[in-house]
């Protein structure tokens, strides 16, 4: 469900932003549901909320392949399709890559994407 709530984000931009719901899932099963600001990335979501298993060590620049997440099957054609620059840096992660690999950061949340559900990888080094 889509909210509006205000606050201030990590890169010090205060307002009312519309958030979206990501459900992150560990490779045990665990779950954790996070309200993600429309706009920002999936690994930003899971940056700001200390979601255990994506470490982000480029920060977001597509360039470290340490974001590397799973969609799940009924979300993948929602987020789109990967571009090759990401193609390319699935190439070099650590965990199995599947059909619905993804960078993380590079998935941007819409309010279409309310709900998505993210699995993660046992590591990504």
């Amino acid at each position: 469900m889509l909210l509006a709530r205000s606050r201030r984000r990590p890169d010090g931009v205060q307002g009312e932003f519309t958030m979206a719901l990501v459900t992150y899932v560990q490779h045990d099963g665990a779950r954790q549901d996070v309200d993600v600001p429309v706009g920002d990335t999936i690994m930003q979501g899971a940056v700001n909320n200390m979601v255990d298993g994506i470490v982000a060590e480029c920060g977001g620049g597509l360039a470290c392949a340490t974001c590397h997440c799973y969609v799940a099957d009924d979300w993948s054609e929602k987020t789109g399709e990967a571009s090759e620059v990401e193609n390319d840096m699935l190439e070099a992660v650590s965990a199995e890559r599947k059909t619905t690999s993804r960078l993380s950061c590079q998935i941007t949340m819409t309010e279409e994407l309310d709900g998505i559900v993210i699995y993660l990888p046992a590591t990504q080094f």
